[in-house]
C-alpha cells in the first residue's frame, strides 16, 4: 500500500491543509477559509463516496442512480461557478452532449464493461473535465461580452444577427477553456504522471498497459470538453446561460 491510513496520515493532511491555508492568508487572498472548508469537505465526500461504491458497484440500478447523482452535482456546480440566476440550469447540456456520447461509445464497442467498478471511474473523469470545460468557456465568454459588449453592438449595427454578433466576440475567449486539457495532454510523461497511469501502475498493471488507459483517458476528455466548450459557447451566444444585471 503507498498511503498507510493511519494516524499519521491524519496529521499530515491536516498539517498540509493549514499550511495552504496560512499561505493564502499571509498573502491576502481572502480564500484561507474556503481552503479549509474545501479540504474537509473533500474528506467527508471521499469516505461517503467510498463506502457509497462499496454498495452500489454491483447492482445496476444503484449504479445508473449513483452517476446521475454525479451529473447532477457537476450540473449545479458549474452552473452556479458560471451565473447566479436561473439560467444555470443549462449548464446541464454541455455536459451531457459531452460525456453522454462518449460513455455510450466505450459501453458499445466494449472498451468499458457495465460494471460499477470500472464505470464510475472512468465516467467521473470524463463528467469532471466537462465540468472544468463548461465553467470556464463559459465565465470567459460572458466576461469578454461584459467587456467588449460595445464591439457586440458594432457588429448588430452593421446587420449581423444577434447570435453571430456575440459568436464573433466571445468565441476566442472560449476557445481557452481548451487549454488546461491540451496542456494536460501534451505534456504527459515529461512533466507529470496523471492519475489513471499511477492508479494502474499501484494496481500492478504493466508500464504498457498503464501508458495506453491513460492514453485513452486524456484522448476522451479532449473530446467530452470540445463538445462542452462548444455547446457551452452557443449557449452563451443564443443569450441562455446569461449574469444578472451585466448586459450578458
Amino acid at each position: 500500500m503507498l498511503l498507510p491510513v493511519n494516524v499519521t496520515f491524519g496529521a499530515v493532511l491536516a498539517v498540509l491543509l493549514a499550511a495552504g491555508a496560512a499561505v493564502v492568508a499571509l498573502a491576502h487572498l481572502g480564500r484561507a477559509r474556503d481552503t479549509v472548508v474545501a479540504g474537509v469537505r473533500a474528506a467527508v465526500q471521499l469516505v461517503a463516496v467510498s463506502l457509497v461504491i462499496g454498495a452500489v458497484v454491483h447492482t445496476l440500478p444503484l449504479l445508473l442512480g449513483f452517476l446521475l447523482v454525479m451529473y447532477a452535482v457537476a450540473v449545479r456546480t458549474a452552473g452556479r461557478r458560471i451565473t447566479s440566476d436561473a439560467s444555470w440550469r443549462w449548464a446541464a447540456l454541455p455536459i451531457a452532449a459531452g460525456v453522454v456520447p462518449v460513455v455510450a461509445a466505450l459501453l458499445l464497442t466494449g472498451l468499458v464493461p457495465l460494471r460499477g467498478i470500472a464505470l464510475i471511474p472512468v465516467t467521473g473523469i470524463l463528467i469532471g473535465g466537462a465540468l472544468t470545460a463548461t465553467v470556464l468557456a463559459g465565465r470567459r465568454a460572458l466576461a469578454e461580452l461584459e467587456t467588449r459588449h460595445g464591439e457586440v453592438e458594432a457588429g448588430l449595427a452593421i446587420g449581423l444577427p444577434e447570435r453571430e454578433a456575440r459568436l464573433e466576440v466571445a468565441r476566442g475567449a472560449a476557445a481557452d477553456a481548451l487549454l488546461p486539457g491540451m496542456d494536460q495532454t501534451r505534456t504527459v510523461g515529461l512533466v507529470t504522471l496523471p492519475g489513471a497511469f499511477v492508479g494502474m501502475l499501484l494496481g500492478g498493471a504493466s508500464p504498457l498497459h498503464a501508458g495506453a488507459v491513460q492514453l485513452f483517458v486524456l484522448v476522451a476528455l479532449m473530446a467530452v470538453q470540445a463538445v462542452a466548450v462548444a455547446v457551452a459557447l452557443e449557449l452563451v451566444a443564443r443569450g441562455r446561460l446569461t449574469r444578472p444585471g451585466r448586459g450578458g
